[in-house]
């Protein structure tokens, strides 16, 4: 008996090579692996700190929730690269030579809560670079000497946004329009930037009192308004800030709590008198009726008495 001819392997094995070959199969980008020179555990946390790295690691599991990259010497974030992470939660990138970051850069990182950008050389942010990250609810950018302007729009889309500390910067002028309009904003860091007080507020309509950290020989000092205390150092004014700052009760006020607690005990008082004369009157109206209702018993009474008298004594009993 002449068997069948049995199926060739051969095109199969040529379409396994042909992926392996195009890198279909394993991508750098999308491996489930980890990084060389890096840890990572079952909880999806991913530590390169302090590894000499000079490029962003590849490698990275598509799960990661936590990336941690400082303490390197990394002068890019790759957005291919990063926005595989669509997971990422909490991203760690102080302490690098990172030069510029853009709306791209963080373009996927829906999930995003925690950045952390400090001791880079970062030197301008632009319009929309934090946008896509409607998440992020800390913001850490301190520490780069050279990060000398903000768009007025940077945050603008970031309405989660709690925490933002730009402190130690080159900063000299800041618009506080769309800061302002963040509901969620609760804390905001401005010191140790050259702040020039005229242009400070970009934005007239909200200049208000506020205390900044100016660098260099004058230490700290007041910007904005009052005029009359500008210049000055914090531990000459500290008192009238804290005076402008938390507004105290005045003789007036005082007057007032007065008054009001006056009337407001007359009127108790004499609530409590007009309801003691109701109360009374109500008790003596309930009294002189129920005595008047006795009188007229007992008077119903006594003629029903005379009556049955008069029958028996006038009207004699006739005899047959």
């Amino acid at each position: 008996m002449r068997l069948a001819p049995q199926p060739s392997a051969q095109p199969l094995r040529l379409i396994v090579l042909l992926l392996l070959t195009t890198g279909v199969i394993a991508s750098p980008v999308l491996s489930s692996g980890c990084p060389d020179r890096c840890v990572c555990d079952d909880q999806l946390v991913v530590q390169c700190a302090g590894q000499h790295l000079t490029t962003f690691p590849v490698n990275l599991p598509l799960a990661t929730r936590q990336l941690i990259i400082s303490n390197n010497r990394i002068v890019e974030l790759p957005p291919l690269a990063l926005n595989y992470l669509s997971d990422l939660v909490y991203l760690d990138c102080s302490n690098n030579s990172l030069t510029e970051i853009s709306e791209s850069t963080f373009g996927n990182l829906r999930k995003l809560a925690y950045l952390d950008l400090s001791f880079n050389t970062l030197t301008r942010i632009e319009d929309r670079t934090f946008g896509p990250l409607a998440s992020l609810v800390m913001l850490r950018m301190t520490d780069n000497p050279g990060l000398s302007e903000i768009h007025p729009d940077a945050f603008a889309e970031n309405a989660a946004l709690q925490v933002l500390d730009v402190s130690r910067n080159n900063l000299t002028a800041l618009n506080i329009t769309s800061l302002i309009a963040l509901p969620a904003l609760r804390s905001v860091g401005l010191s140790g930037n050259p702040w020039i007080c005229p242009s400070f507020f970009r934005s007239q309509q909200h200049r208000q009192h506020l205390i900044l950290s100016k660098t260099g020989h004058l230490g700290q000092t007041v910007c904005g308004s009052p005029a009359d205390m500008q210049g000055r150092r914090l531990g000459e004014v500290g008192i009238q800030l804290r005076t402008l700052c938390h507004q105290t009760l005045g003789s007036w006020d005082y007057l007032f709590f007065v008054v009001i607690g006056f009337v407001i005990f007359a009127a108790g008082t004499v609530s409590a008198w007009v309801m003691g004369v109701i109360m009374v009157l109500y008790e003596r109206y309930i009294k002189k009726k129920d005595e008047q209702l006795d009188v007229d018993e007992e008077e119903e009474a006594g003629e029903t008495a005379t009556i049955s008298i008069r029958k028996h004594c006038c009207f004699p009993k006739i005899r047959g």
